[in-house]
C-alpha cells in the first residue's frame, strides 16, 4: 500500500498547510496510508469503531473544548487511548496551543502532534487534496503521451514500431508533446489519469539517426506540456490483414482499474501514423458527441438492402 509519512507531510509540506511540531518528534516516520482525515471527537469520548489507524486526526475547537472538559488525567487517558490504536498524528487547528494532556500522551506513544493556523476545514480540505495527489496509484510505461486536438493520447506499441516518430511528426504538426519512451501515470480519482515525463527526459524526443533532440527549444514553448489527463489509447501493431476494417468494434485498454477507448492502427512503410492518430482523436471526439461513423454507415446500408435498394 502507498503511503507517505509524518514527517513528509510536515517537510514536503503540503503547500500552503502551515504546519509546526509541536510534540512526538520521535513517531515522524508514522505512516499515512489513506488521504481522508478524522475528526476523534468519538473516539475521544470512548467509542472507537470508527477510528482507522493510520489516518491523521484533525482537533478543531470542539474537540479540544471537551478534552478541557474532562481533567488532565481522564484527558491524557482519552488521547492514549487513541493513539494506541495507530493513527498517523495529531494535527490542532485554529492556531489553537495544543492542550498539556494531549502533548503528554502524544509523547509517550511516540505519536506527532502538529499544528496549524488553519481553520479545520480549511486544512482538512488542503490536507486532503495534498494527499489525494501524493497516494494515488502510479505506474510506468513505455510509450509516448502527445496532446492532440485536446485529447491526452497514449501511444503504444512494441519497440521500434515508431512511437517517437509519430510523436515528432505530431509536434510538427502542431499538437504537444508530454512524454517520449517513458510515460508515468497516476491515477488522481476513480476514473481520471495523468500522464507525464520521466524529470530527465522532460520535453525531449530520441529519434533514431537523429538522437536526442530538444522540442521545447526546436519548435517552442507551446510544443511541450508537463503534464496531462489520458483521454485516448493508440496502439501502433503490425501490419495484419486480420484488423477490424469498419470501426465497429470499440476496443478498450485497461490501466491503474480505468478503462480507455482503444484504437489499434498497423504500421506500414507509407502510412503517415500522424494523420492517422490525428484522424484517431477526431473520431473519439465525434462519438464523444455522439456520432458513430462506422455504425452510421452500417445501418444506412442495412436499410437501404432492407428497401431493394442498390448503393449507388
Amino acid at each position: 500500500m502507498l503511503s507517505v509519512t509524518v514527517r513528509e507531510l510536515l517537510e514536503a509540506s503540503a503547500p500552503g498547510l502551515g504546519l509546526k511540531l509541536a510534540a512526538g518528534g520521535r513517531g515522524l516516520q508514522r505512516p499515512i496510508a489513506l488521504p481522508r482525515l478524522q475528526q476523534p471527537g468519538l473516539a475521544l469520548a470512548g467509542f472507537l469503531p470508527q477510528l482507522h489507524p493510520d489516518r491523521i486526526q484533525v482537533l478543531g475547537n470542539s474537540e479540544v473544548s471537551y478534552l478541557g472538559t474532562l481533567g488532565p488525567e481522564r484527558a491524557r487517558q482519552a488521547v492514549a487511548t487513541v493513539a494506541a490504536a495507530g493513527v498517523a498524528c495529531f494535527v490542532v487547528t485554529n492556531g489553537t496551543p495544543p492542550p498539556a494532556p494531549l502533548v503528554q500522551a502524544a509523547e509517550a506513544a511516540d505519536v506527532p502532534v502538529l499544528t496549524t493556523a488553519l481553520r479545520t476545514s480549511d486544512f482538512i480540505r488542503a490536507a486532503a487534496t495534498w494527499l489525494e495527489e501524493e497516494l494515488a496509484p502510479e505506474t510506468q510505461l513505455h510509450a509516448d503521451l502527445v496532446e492532440v486536438h485536446g485529447l491526452g493520447t497514449l501511444i503504444l506499441g512494441k519497440s521500434g514500431i515508431g512511437k517517437s516518430e509519430a510523436a515528432l511528426e505530431l509536434v510538427t504538426r502542431g499538437h504537444r508533446l508530454v512524454a517520449d519512451d517513458v510515460v508515468i501515470v497516476r491515477r488522481i480519482s476513480p476514473t481520471v489519469l495523468r500522464g507525464r515525463s520521466a524529470e530527465r527526459l522532460a520535453h525531449h524526443l530520441e529519434i533514431r539517426g537523429l538522437g536526442i533532440i530538444d522540442v521545447e527549444a526546436l519548435f517552442g514553448t507551446l510544443a511541450t506540456l508537463d503534464e496531462r489527463q489520458l483521454d485516448l489509447v493508440v496502439e501502433l501493431v503490425e501490419w495484419a490483414d486480420t484488423v477490424d476494417r469498419l470501426g465497429l468494434v470499440e476496443d478498450r485498454h485497461p490501466l491503474l482499474e480505468v478503462e480507455l477507448p482503444l484504437v489499434r492502427i498497423p504500421v506500414r512503410p507509407g502510412r503517415s501514423m500522424a494523420m492517422l492518430i490525428e484522424t484517431a482523436a477526431r473520431n473519439h471526439l465525434l462519438r464523444r458527441r455522439g456520432r458513430h461513423s462506422a455504425l452510421e454507415f452500417t445501418r444506412r446500408i442495412d436499410r437501404d438492402a432492407a428497401g431493394g435498394h442498390r448503393p449507388s
